[in-house]
């Protein structure tokens, strides 16, 4: 039975063996979507994978077959719709992107949420995704769940809830901020409708993270969610505190059935040295493994851990460089004890560790304390938090869990797979290239290879995990998902390679011979029977006993193999030794026995070696090799061939063993049993016969010469006769003479000149035997010729060579080949040649001096003179007889002459060439400029530059060394880098040295300047083929001369020169380069010296293109090209294809495809040879992307047939046009006469057209450029806002009686000092009082009902009210919710309902308007202000830049027809040049108009010398004067003064014309003493100045009417009177003028206004939302009445006022003139918002007139802003509480509250009966005893007297 169960038990493993290595060969698979995947999950039952893409859900089986798909998309949709779309305007089809997809097991469905629709989910069927199982619509915002932006991340995780006795499924949701979208980070979606709740409802309101502040805030990027013990947990990416853009990692968590989010507490994570690696980017939670345990223990830093125990591994990238990522490990032990610390020290500690804070409230607006010390007991019983915290906690920066960098790459890391194998971790790294590293987690991370499959170039999903069977990975790119072996182990055929892949799933299976899996070895327990990849040991043989062995000798041989492993009696042992097979044995549990081959059987030793080589394979069982190493079968007899020239020796000192026989000169293997005298054996080579010690070791060439040497063991060679020779004989031998004890050779006359001397090996033969005796005989030959041409290179050889100077011979020769007389003195120098032939005439330079016989020693050297001159020679360069170097001295003059050279003996060389001293000097330098990092070749021309050589000339341009690289009739050098911080600002000199002596500058002949500026490159990225044109933009690039492309990588460099550049662009052909896909490079340009990284700039696998199929195209067909990569580094225009030698357009490039345009006409074949080689139709289809080509296959072009058209055109389209010809001719001549007419006519009009469109155009453009330094301002940050306090001070309480003397504004109340503290509590005891709602609806209700409470006061109380209650805006909100629905229910019942909210009849309507102006503040500052404020500027500006009357307030240029200057003033711009006295010499420049009062000047100068002032920090008008100096005195100038003009009872204001100022004048301004004005007294403050001093009336450019008419009525001329009256109507055409120039600011503040696509306030929302809900609640309520309702609430009650009073909002002087022009508009923007058509006529207002082409456009824009806005995402009570409540806490504490309350209180006295009697009547004011409390406080107050 057992053996049964034995043979099963193997039949089993060979079988998963089998299919294991199948499935390893097998192809990937994969699968492609027409989309991009955006989500993949996996069903863990069924294996089954869903993936969510873009438009689109599919269900693929386990090996990626498609079983079934669901179409998501495209849907009608819009960005603000609210859905349903069928509610929506403005929809258009919009892609559906899946945002989250989520296993739903025990419904057995799919969660599918998308960005459409608001991210609303739907339920699918798992077992079929076309199957819908749930969907709606029509459930309002809490069922939203998901974002419509594309870029906001979405994680969930199923979980539970719990709700009394009930368990529902839900899943919570982690969500990033989308402008548009639900503002709730954390969210809890049930699964099923339960009372009020619906299917995917937000069941947990919490507000803190749920609100809008603080999401916008921290930007949260969720990148992953899971569950663990009990706790969800969620990992992101956020910003500290809103104020820095820098990302940190944070991981929170959530106790899972937590009804509140009390428990949500965050953790900083830090990743890498000093947080290097910030920002997540995908993680994976898995248990560790044993050993990654055991070295996360060991390291310290991580705590104990467990291989049981979960780890999260997280992959993140650096901000700085997110070419740089890496791999951190947290254990989620460690991450809840640090969280638990953090929770104890808020409940215990004052949120404090060892005395440190650590814990932060990101959640939370309030800044002050909020940890207390509440006890041990708190944290037991609340462990997942309660209802005392206040906001959610979090880790302060220095309480982050650090991690080391596991593990970095040079490439964005963007997913993580982690798996245990065998105790061991391996980590799946995918990132944005499509590479899957595979990385062995040990305490030193290795990659050790990368997972296979085409995924390269795409960037990975973060979804990367593995099937059921942990046996594959599956991997997703953009559009493809493929499922890949996690091992490749089966493709190793032996245990080297398969040790080569350092692979932890893979190990050698010895006894099977194959590299496998632990798990697939059927003997992997047994000892040695797996061995482990990593390990990188195979079973190996040791050695061999005999380690080698004779090639004639047999036998056997002990195999040493440590690492056998044990061998069973059923295995069978093998030998292969070679060719030769045997039977081995096992001597031990690691010796193995074999028999050796017959020497027959051994191959043949190599020619070149004493041993041939022979592997030893040991085999079990036949098939499966355990080990192979070399065995070396020797051949003592080939030992000789290494050194033939001493035989015996090599024998013997072999490592074989082997004997010499000196009988027969042979090698053989040792022999115990052959002995005697002529056998040496091994290692005795001191006995081998051998001739030494040669004497003479020298010998000479050409003469023969006797060589004595020794010989030593030659006993046995008595008698014989023997032989030398050497190779230089050339086959010659000689016989050898001996006497006892020595051996002669008579010598050799020997030929050899290729060098001075060379060594000779004689060799010995015994010439019986021809054999070759071991010799040592070696002597070197010379030849004293070679290298010694003259006397004294003769004479300085060693004398050891005995080498003479031959007369006879004029050679060098060996002293006794010399036949003639031996010369003992050396023939007079010789000079010929001189380097350089030119010297400077303050000499200092080096000179060589070239020839023969200069002497033998250095100091046979006597003198040497140049030109007569001395020359001091250098002994260290001198060259033995053949070169001399000296250093000349200085001449007077230029001058020409000989060289001398003198020698030891009185012998003197003269040359026969002119040395000549001459004077340099250059001229200019070329060019005159160049970057500071240097690098330019800068050309120095001149006469006699080329003095000297290269070496002695050095430049500088100021102290930086300029480099010599051509020297010549110009020179030319290469400028150094200027190493200061700042180049000057003058040129330097250029000096150019000679020498030592000789220096010529150049003055200011080169300048430096500051280094090119590179601002942009694009495009930012090329193909390895390399030639795409890259574009350079900066500036300073014309100072540049060589620009070049570099890319440097390791062991890689390419370089491209710019092919175009001007000053501001450079193009270049970007490298070709040969790189591998992990390799990294940098791409810098280098202009000059100056280098530059180009970054971002990457390089990408060139693309691969698919085989065209033989296709038939003709002109109208398109081309159509597949493959992959083609949009990494190519656009469409870039492209370019050929179809044969004709260029076709590229019109579309796709990343997978091309669509390209036929050619129009016929293309040939590109080559003969193409021509030659395919048939005459068939043409290649190239495509090339810069300098790479493909050819993609051959199409067949045919072109139409045209016959059929050569036809039709001669017989239809010729007589077709003969007729039209004839009939245009008939036509033209009867409306000749007629046409001319019209031209005259339209040519007036156009003419007059043009006129009024150039003048709006010149008055645009001149407006527009003047208008520059206010944009240059605001773009500053100049507008000037008014703070919170002055700005709600003005709008609540400046249109008050008492203007800016109110109260309110100055904050002064006059209370006695006694008084004081017994008023602050009796006023705080009326603010508790006013907080109640009873008693203040009362309060209300009381004072209208009094008849003498008018609208004045009701407006004056509202006011009070919002600045009391301000504090708490969401109850004053609450407050004035109750007034409006009472308001409501009356106009609707009882009033028309279109009269609500008209007028401020009541306080309700004035408390809507201050409320509304509270919460847009932020708004105005954020968003309309700027708009505004440039439209206030621009109509100041456009007004003043005309005549403005100061007595009437008429302008020439304005809005207002009632404002219009209805007269031609005569008048000219003047530039005054204005010095402020006290403030510098500066002048200001300011233009003003001749006819300008000197008010009006002041103004103007005052505007324009204090611009970066606010209006109420400059000097004004009454407080400075003005002064005009035209000559030595100057004169003050005034409005009014003795020089006035008077005309009969009018007296004239004085303008600069009546002073005669003229234009560039100069004017001084000082200040006077004058006391501080108010506000209300600023305004128009000139009028006061203008107040007569007698009884004469004033006037400034027109007098007013009715006086002018009287005076012309007197002189009787009716004619005059009438043309009075009707002169202003000619100027109307002024206003069409202005409004045309201003009507670009204008439309500004309009979108500003009424834009709902950008920022709508929530207050807005909030009201118009309120608005809509009350109309639906009455019948009688349409939707013109709700349209007014919001125009009554929103543009008449807020923005008409802002838009009214600038001054409002910004430190601004509004004058009249220009609150005209802004009425006007002001009533442009009303009858925008009414819903009534005006009907316009001849007699209708010219305002009105005026915008009558715009108001439609207008009216528009209000309706689909309204319509807009309706469309939007809800905002609750809560999210409107929450805004409400930041803005009481950022600005209650700055207003007068006391006084409010105050004056207040005032109202409460004097309808103190009234109050108290209403009071008593309510049964809610008598339970809370309000009355009582009223008297209580009057009581305190003003001692009232009470019933108390």
């Amino acid at each position: 039975m057992a053996s049964w169960v034995s043979l099963l038990l193997v039949l089993l493993c060979q079988s998963i063996s089998q299919a294991q290595e199948e499935s390893s060969n097998a192809p990937i698979l994969q699968f492609v979507s027409e989309t991009t995947i955006n989500n993949v999950v996996q069903d863990p039952q069924t294996g089954r994978i869903y993936l969510g893409a873009n438009d689109s859900i599919y269900q693929l089986g386990p090996s990626l077959e498609r079983q079934s798909h669901a179409e998501t998309g495209p849907r009608p949709d819009a960005r603000s719709c609210t859905p349903p779309s069928s509610a929506c305007l403005d929809t258009k089809p919009m892609s559906n992107l899946n945002k989250l997809l989520l296993i739903y097991p025990s419904n057995n469905s799919l969660i599918v949420c998308g960005s459409r629709y608001r991210g609303i989910c739907s339920l699918h069927n798992l077992s079929n995704v076309e199957q819908q199982i749930y969907y709606c619509d029509n459930k309002g915002e809490r069922t939203y769940v998901a974002s419509i932006e594309d870029n906001v991340n979405v994680v969930g995780v199923m979980s539970y809830y719990t709700k009394g006795n009930q368990t529902f499924n839900v899943f919570i949701v982690g969500k990033g901020y989308g402008s548009l979208d639900s503002t709730k980070l954390i969210s809890t979606r049930i699964l099923q409708d339960y009372k009020e709740w619906v299917v995917f409802e937000n069941i947990i309101e919490a507000s803190t993270v749920q609100t809008t502040p603080f999401v916008p805030k921290y930007l949260h990027d969720f990148r992953h969610a899971f569950k663990d013990n009990g706790y969800v947990y969620f990992l992101f990416s956020r910003t500290l505190d809103g104020t820095d853009n820098k990302n940190l990692t944070f991981v929170s968590r959530l106790c899972e059935n937590d009804h509140h989010y009390y428990s949500h507490t965050e953790l900083q994570l830090n990743c890498g040295l000093n947080n290097q690696y910030n920002k997540v980017q995908a993680a994976f939670v898995a248990s560790p493994g044993k050993e990654l345990a055991r070295a996360m223990t060991d390291l310290g830093m991580y705590g104990k851990v467990s291989p049981w125990s979960k780890v999260l591994f997280m992959v993140a990238s650096s901000d700085e460089d997110d070419s740089r990522s890496a791999l951190c490990m947290y254990p989620v032990n460690s991450i809840n004890e640090k969280l638990t610390d953090i929770i104890s020290a808020c409940y215990c500690d004052d949120g404090k560790i060892s005395g440190v804070s650590v814990v932060d409230m990101p959640y939370s607006s309030k800044t002050g304390q909020f940890c207390s010390s509440m006890g041990k007991e708190l944290l037991k019983n609340y462990t997942c938090g309660a209802d005392f915290l206040p906001s959610p906690l979090a880790s302060k920066p220095s309480y982050a869990l650090k991690a080391r960098a596991v593990w970095t790459t040079s490439s964005l890391l963007t997913a993580v797979a982690v798996a245990v194998e065998i105790d061991h971790t391996i980590a799946f790294l995918g990132n944005n290239k499509g590479e899957v590293f595979k990385v062995h987690l040990t305490a030193d991370a290795v990659e050790y290879g990368k997972a296979p499959g085409d995924t390269i170039g795409e960037k990975v999903n973060k979804n990367l995990f593995f099937d059921l069977s942990h046996s594959h990975l599956y991997i997703t790119t953009e559009k493809k998902i493929t499922k890949v072996p996690v091992q490749t182990c089966l493709q190793k055929t032996d245990c080297q390679s398969c040790m080569k892949l350092r692979d932890p799933y893979c190990g050698w299976c010895v006894l099977e011979g194959r590299c496998t899996r632990r798990s697939e070895c059927r003997r992997a327990e047994e000892k040695n029977g797996w061995l482990w990849s990593p390990s990188q040991q195979c079973v190996k043989i040791l050695s061999f006993y005999p380690s080698n062995l004779s090639c004639k000798k047999t036998g056997k041989i002990q195999i040493n193999i440590p690492s056998l492993p044990a061998i069973g009696p059923s295995d069978h042992l093998q030998c292969n030794i070679g060719s030769f097979q045997s039977q081995g044995s096992m001597l031990d549990s690691s010796q193995v026995s074999c028999d050796l081959p017959q020497p027959s059987l051994i191959p043949r030793t190599p020619e070149d070696q004493d041993f041939v080589a022979v592997s030893v394979r040991i085999l079990v069982n036949k098939t499966v090799e355990l080990a192979t190493k070399e065995f070396k079968f020797f051949n003592c007899a080939a030992t000789v061939r290494k050194s033939e020239n001493t035989p015996c020796m090599a024998c013997v000192t072999s490592p074989w063993g082997c004997q010499w026989n000196t009988h027969d000169h042979t090698c053989s293997d040792k022999d115990d049993t052959i002995e005697g005298k002529n056998i040496i054996e091994h290692r005795k080579g001191s006995e081998c016969p051998l001739f030494e010690n040669p004497d003479p070791g020298l010998i000479p060439v050409g003469f023969k010469k006797k060589i004595d040497f020794e010989g030593i063991n030659l006993s046995n060679y008595m008698g014989r006769v023997f032989t030398i020779g050497t190779e230089l004989m050339k086959n010659v031998e000689e016989e050898v003479t001996s006497e006892p004890g020595s051996y002669t050779f008579e010598g050799f006359s020997f030929s050899y000149d290729k060098s001075p001397e060379t060594n000779v090996l004689f060799y010995v033969k015994d010439k019986e035997t021809g054999k070759k005796m071991d010799s040592t005989l070696n002597v070197t030959l010379y030849n004293c010729s070679v290298g010694r041409q003259d006397c004294s290179l003769c004479k300085y050889a060693d004398p050891k060579y005995k080498c003479v100077w031959c007369d006879r011979q004029k050679a060098c020769v060996y002293e006794e080949v010399c036949t003639g007389l031996q010369n003992t003195e050396c023939p007079n120098p010789q000079i010929t040649r001189i380097t350089p032939l030119y010297g400077p005439i303050h000499g200092g330079i080096s000179i060589t001096i070239h020839g023969s016989n200069l002497g033998i020693h250095k100091e046979d050297i006597r003198s040497i003179t140049v030109v007569g001159a001395p020359c001091v020679h250098q002994g260290d360069k001198y060259s033995v007889s053949t070169s001399v170097v000296c250093v000349i001295g200085p001449v007077a003059s230029p001058v020409s002459g000989r060289v001398e050279v003198e020698v030891n003996g009185g012998k003197r060389g003269i040359s026969n060439m002119d040395f000549t001293y001459r004077d340099p000097i250059p001229t200019g330098v070329k060019p005159s400029k160049g970057p500071k990092a240097g690098g330019t070749l800068i050309t120095i021309t001149g006469t006699f530059l080329e003095t000297g050589s290269k070496e002695d000339v050095q430049v500088k341009v100021g102290d930086v060394d300029c480099a010599v690289e051509q020297f010549g009739t110009d020179i030319i050098c290469r400028t150094g880098e200027y190493r200061l911080d700042k180049v000057p600002s003058d040129l330097l000199t250029v000096k150019i040295q000679y020498g030592k002596g000789t220096i010529k500058p150049l003055e200011d002949a080169f300048q430096y300047l500051d280094n090119p500026i590179v601002l942009d490159h694009q495009p930012r990225g090329s193909f390895v083929c390399g030639g795409r044109n890259i574009v350079v933009t900066g500036s300073g690039f014309d100072l540049i001369q060589t620009a070049v492309m570099k890319v440097q990588g390791d062991g890689l460099s390419a370089l491209e020169h710019a092919r175009e550049r001007n000053d501001t662009v450079i193009q270049f052909q970007s490298p070709s380069i040969n790189r591998s896909e992990s390799q990294r490079v940098t791409t810098y340009i280098q202009l000059d010296n100056w280098m530059k990284e180009l970054k971002p700039f990457d390089y990408h696998a060139d693309p691969t293109f698919n085989e065209l199929p033989k296709k038939v195209i003709t002109e109208t067909s398109i081309i159509i090209v597949t493959g992959r990569g083609f949009s990494r580094a190519m656009t469409a225009k870039e492209a370019e294809a050929f179809v044969g030698d004709v260029q076709c357009q590229v019109n579309t490039l796709q990343d997978d495809k091309l669509f390209l345009d036929p050619p129009s006409t016929t293309p040939r074949a590109r080559s003969r040879r193409q021509r030659r080689d395919t048939s005459p139709e068939l043409l290649e289809l190239m495509i090339k992307f810069g300098k790479g080509q493909w050819v993609v296959g051959s199409v067949q072009y045919e072109k139409k047939n045209d016959l059929s058209l050569y036809i039709i055109i001669p017989a239809v389209i010729v007589p077709m046009l003969l007729i039209i010809i004839i009939s245009v001719y008939c036509y033209r001549r009867k409306s000749q006469q007629a046409e001319r007419e019209y031209e005259k006519v339209k040519h007036q009009l156009e003419n007059l057209e043009e006129s009024v469109r150039d003048r709006c155009k010149k008055e645009f453009t001149d407006l527009m450029i003047e208008m520059e330094d206010h944009t240059n301002e605001l773009s500053e940050g100049r507008i000037p806002f008014l703070d919170y306090k002055t700005y709600t001070d003005r709008v609540f309480f400046l249109p008050s009686k008492d203007g800016a003397n109110d109260v309110m504004i100055t904050g002064k109340l006059d209370i006695p000092e006694a008084r004081r503290a017994t008023r602050t509590q009796a006023l705080n005891q009326f603010s508790n009082l006013l907080n109640s709602k009873t008693f203040l609806i009362n309060f209300i209700r009381t004072l209208e009902r009094s008849h003498d409470f008018n609208a004045r006061a009701k407006v004056y109380f509202a006011s009070l009210l919002t600045v009391a209650l301000h504090g708490k805006l969401e109850y004053y909100t609450d407050v004035m919710r109750t007034l409006l629905l009472e308001m409501m229910e009356e106009y609707v019942h009882s009033k028309n309902p279109k009269l609500m909210l008209r007028r401020s009849e009541t306080v309700v309507e004035r408390m809507l308007c201050n409320w509304m102006s509270i919460c847009l503040y932020q708004f105005l500052k954020d968003t309309a202000g700027e708009p505004l404020y440039k439209l206030f500027r621009a109509i100041k500006h456009q007004i003043e830049k005309g005549p403005v009357d100061a007595r009437v307030k008429k302008a020439k240029y304005t809005l207002n027809d009632t404002g219009l200057l209805g007269d031609d003033v005569e008048y000219s711009v003047l530039t005054l040049q204005v010095l402020v006295q006290g403030e510098g010499p500066d002048v200001t420049p300011v233009k003003v108009l001749s006819c300008d009062t000197i008010s009006q000047v002041k103004e103007k100068i005052l505007e324009q010398v204090y611009r970066n002032l606010p209006y109420s920090q400059r000097p004004k008008v009454d407080s400075v004067t003005l002064e005009w100096r035209p000559g030595s005195t100057g004169q003050i100038l005034s409005d009014l003064d003795l020089t006035s003009q008077k005309e009969g009872r009018w007296k004239r204001i004085n303008t600069l014309a009546h002073y005669n100022v003229r234009d560039n004048a100069t004017l001084v301004l000082s200040r006077v003493l004058h006391t501080q004005q108010n506000y209300d007294q600023n305004q128009e403050n000139h009028e006061e100045r203008n107040a007569l001093l007698d009884d004469d009336k004033v006037f400034h450019l027109v007098r007013p009417a009715d006086e002018l008419d009287e005076m012309k009525s007197k002189r009787g001329s009716i004619k005059d009177k009438s043309m009075t009256k009707a002169i202003t109507e000619i100027y109307l055409t002024r206003l069409l003028s202005v409004k045309g120039t201003l009507q670009q600011f204008v439309d500004d503040f309009f979108r500003s206004v009424l834009c709902s696509g950008a920022v709508v306030p929530p207050a807005v929302k909030y009201f118009f939302d309120f608005l809509d809900e009350q109309a639906l609640k009455h019948n009688n309520v349409d939707e013109e009445t709700i349209h007014i309702w919001k125009t009554n609430s929103l543009p008449l009650r807020f923005w008409v006022n802002i838009l009214k009073n600038p001054h409002f909002i910004f430190d601004v002087h509004v004058t009249e003139v220009v609150d005209a022009s802004l009425s006007v508009i002001a009533q442009t923007f009303m009858d925008a918002c009414t819903k009534s058509e005006h009907k316009l006529s001849r007699d209708s207002p010219s305002n009105k007139l005026l915008y009558a082409k715009e108001i439609s456009t207008y009216k528009k824009m209000v309706d689909d802003y309204y319509k807009g806005i309706r469309q939007m995402v809800s905002v609750s009570d809560q999210d409107m509480n929450t805004h409400l409540a930041e803005v009481s806490r950022s600005h209650t504490d700055k207003l007068n509250t006391q006084v409010a309350l105050h004056q207040l209180y005032q109202y409460a006295s004097k309808y103190y009966d009234g109050i108290i009697a209403s009071l008593d009547e309510d049964p809610a004011a008598q339970s809370k005893q309000l009355t009582l409390r009223l008297q209580q406080i009057a009581a305190a107050l003003e001692n009232k007297v009470t019933d108390l």
